[in-house]
């Protein structure tokens, strides 16, 4: 039996990884492991473990991994060790890591010095800050690629990744946005006390390389939803350098009535709000991946997704307050449409196919670079 690891360090990559773990534990080949940290260990942000656990998935591994949260680097090398005396213990065949965080980069790192295959999620994306350089560098650190589509397989294959190496199975979040495990509305409402008919969520997240400005964009962000009148679900931003301004800002919420706050949400639960929300607001990923998905507008606020995929729904806008809050204001007048840019809900199957396939565990441990 083979055993596969999958590394999660926040609330949004567990909830995409989730059905290919699934996917794992069905199958009587393989095995999987689950090394949690990051985010999921912090009770600030929700003590995420929580919906770990409530998966019903075995083999979990936790490791705190927090140093501060202006010192990524030393947080990616206490990653490093942790991970490497865990995998030393599992002797793993396969590791799956995720996304661009550095948590992503420490497993990925782990897994091509130790000589074990490392897969590599939603490689070949674009977006901006520290992010692209964390992506790509997984991405060149991994063995395997599971791509959301072809333009990301394509610079992939940019970068020199060989053909046989890239899966493009769409992003597995789908899976779950289209299954029949989201609760209803009412039963979401009822859970996290939220009273209004008509919400939008917001969810703003500090840009690293723009540190010296996060202050003044997030009080700019939170005066604008104060100005707009309407009612808002927010969520709290992730923990890279810069969150502590963003929840000084959130502060000027509190008391407000028409402000419901959360640390972190169930994903299954988030994706339900999402569904019904009149629009999304912030600089989040799902305004730009899971939102039109269901035909819900994004005013996209910023830098943080500039180089993401264009689509009618999303309206970008700078981070000035009159900005903000006029985008916000004509949000109504935005027709979306669902779309399939990232998959069409099968990416669990399709994940599963390429383990079983006779030639995937003879993919060679020593890269090659293709030449274009």
């Amino acid at each position: 039996m083979r055993k596969i690891v999958f590394l999660t360090g926040t609330r949004a990559d567990f909830g995409k990884i989730k059905a290919l773990i699934q996917s794992v534990k069905d199958h009587p080949d393989f095995e999987p492991y689950i090394f949690v940290t990051g985010m999921h260990l912090m009770h600030k942000y929700g003590y995420t473990l929580i919906e770990v656990e409530r998966s019903g998935f075995k083999n979990l591994h936790t490791f705190y991994n927090h140093t501060d949260e202006a010192t990524m680097d030393l947080t990616l090398a206490k990653t490093i060790q942790g991970f490497s005396d865990y995998i030393k213990e599992i002797n793993p065949d396969l590791i799956v890591v995720h996304g661009d965080r550095v948590e992503a980069l420490a497993g990925a790192i782990v897994g091509s010095l130790n000589n074990t295959l490392v897969a590599h999620i939603e490689g070949g994306e674009l977006s901006g800050t520290i992010d692209e350089l964390i992506r790509h560098s997984v991405s060149k650190l991994s063995h395997i690629h599971y791509t959301s589509n072809e333009r990301a397989k394509k610079r992939l294959l940019q970068m020199g990744e060989l053909a046989q190496s890239i899966f493009t199975i769409g992003s597995p979040d789908v899976d779950i946005m289209f299954s029949n495990q989201l609760p209803n509305l009412e039963e979401v409402k009822r859970y996290y006390q939220i009273e209004y008919s008509d919400y939008a969520l917001a969810m703003f997240h500090p840009v690293t390389t723009e540190a010296d400005s996060i202050a003044q964009k997030a009080q700019q962000f939170v005066d604008a939803l104060i100005k707009s009148d309407k009612n808002y679900v927010v969520i709290y931003p992730n923990n890279d350098l810069g969150s502590n301004h963003i929840l000084k800002a959130y502060e000027n919420l509190e008391n407000n009535k028409r402000f419901k706050i959360f640390p972190s949400l169930r994903f299954e639960y988030f994706l339900t709000l999402l569904k019904h929300a009149n629009f999304i607001i912030g600089n989040s990923s799902a305004g730009v991946r899971e939102a039109p998905y269901y035909g819900i507008p994004t005013v996209n606020i910023g830098s943080r997704q500039q180089n993401r995929v264009k689509h009618q729904s999303i309206i970008n806008c700078s981070n000035g307050k009159e900005d903000i809050y006029r985008t916000i204001q004509n949000i109504n007048l935005v027709k979306a449409q669902s779309i399939e840019v990232f998959g069409r809900g099968n990416s669990a199957r399709l994940f599963l196919d390429s383990l079983i396939a006779p030639n995937f565990w003879k993919i060679n441990h020593q890269k090659q670079f293709k030449d274009v």
